[in-house]
C-alpha cells in the first residue's frame, strides 16, 4: 500500500540511493550478464541471475575495501564460475565499466528536476567515483552533495556514507529525507540513525529481491516509482 501521509515541508535535503532507484542497475546487470553468457550458449532466467550475483556482491563489499569495478568483476566471475565457463579479461574489465551505460530508470530525470526545484538533493551510492559521474550526467541533475563508496572506503549497509553525508550536508537528521529501493543497502542503516525514508518499491508485484539481499525494515512511506514521489513531495511545498 502506497503511504502519502508524511509533510515533506518539514525536509530540506533528500537524500538518494542511486542504483535500483535512479539507475535500474538489474536491467543493466542482466544486460552485461548476458553479454558474456549468451555467446557461450548459457540461458538462465533473470532472477536466478540476479540472486546469484547479490549472493557474491554482498559479501564482497562486506569484506576489506575494493574498489565497485572490482567488486562487479568477483560478481561476474562467481556467476561464471558456477556456470561452468571462464570470461576473458577483456570481458571482466567491460564488466566492470558497464555502469556508466546502465539505463536510468524513465521516470528518474524528470522527477529529479521537479525535486530539485523545492529541495536540495544528495546520493550516497556504492560506486566509484568516475562510474557514478556517467550516471549522473545520465541522469540530467547535479546533485548538491555525492558521497561514493569510494569516498567513505566501505559500501553501504555500513554507516560511514551515510555519516559522510551528515556531515557534507550539515542539517539535523529531521530536516533529511533519505528515498531508496533497497531495504538491505539503505533502510535498515538509515532508520537505525534516525533518518526518515522512503521506499522507491521498483519490484512490486514481483517475487524474491532480486539483485539485493533480503532484509526487514519499515520506512515511513512507499511509492512504485519516482514519479508518484515528487507529485507527493512538491504537492504541498
Amino acid at each position: 500500500m502506497t503511504i502519502r501521509d508524511l509533510d515533506y515541508a518539514r525536509f530540506e535535503a533528500i537524500t538518494f540511493d542511486c542504483y535500483g532507484t535512479l539507475i535500474d542497475w538489474e536491467a543493466g546487470l542482466l544486460a552485461a550478464l548476458r553479454k558474456v553468457l549468451g555467446p557461450r550458449g548459457i540461458d538462465r532466467p533473470d532472477d536466478e541471475l540476479l540472486q546469484a550475483y547479490a549472493a557474491i556482491e554482498a559479501p564482497a563489499e562486506a569484506g576489506p575495501y575494493l574498489t565497485y569495478r572490482e567488486i562487479l568483476a568477483a560478481g561476474l566471475l562467481g556467476v561464471a564460475h558456477d556456470l561452468g565457463v571462464e570470461p576473458e579479461p577483456s570481458e571482466v574489465a567491460a564488466f566492470g565499466d558497464s555502469v556508466g551505460d546502465w539505463p536510468a530508470f524513465p521516470d528518474s530525470s524528470a522527477a529529479l528536476a521537479r525535486l530539485h526545484e523545492h529541495f536540495r538533493l544528495g546520493v550516497i551510492t556504492n560506486c566509484d567515483d568516475d562510474l557514478f559521474a556517467r550516471s549522473e550526467a545520465r541522469l540530467g541533475t547535479r546533485f548538491d552533495w555525492v558521497v561514493t563508496a569510494q569516498q567513505a572506503g566501505v559500501y553501504k549497509p555500513a554507516e560511514r556514507g551515510f555519516e559522510l553525508a551528515f556531515e557534507r550536508i550539515g542539517l539535523p537528521r529531521e530536516r533529511i529525507l533519505h528515498v531508496a529501493q533497497s531495504l538491505y543497502h539503505d533502510h535498515v542503516t538509515a532508520k537505525r540513525l534516525g533518518l526518515t525514508t522512503v521506499w522507491i518499491d521498483r519490484r512490486q508485484g514481483r517475487p524474491g529481491t532480486g539483485a539485493t539481499p533480503s532484509a526487514n525494515a519499515t520506512p515511513d512511506a512507499t511509492y512504485p516509482d519516482m514519479a508518484s514521489f515528487a507529485e507527493a513531495a512538491t504537492a504541498a511545498s
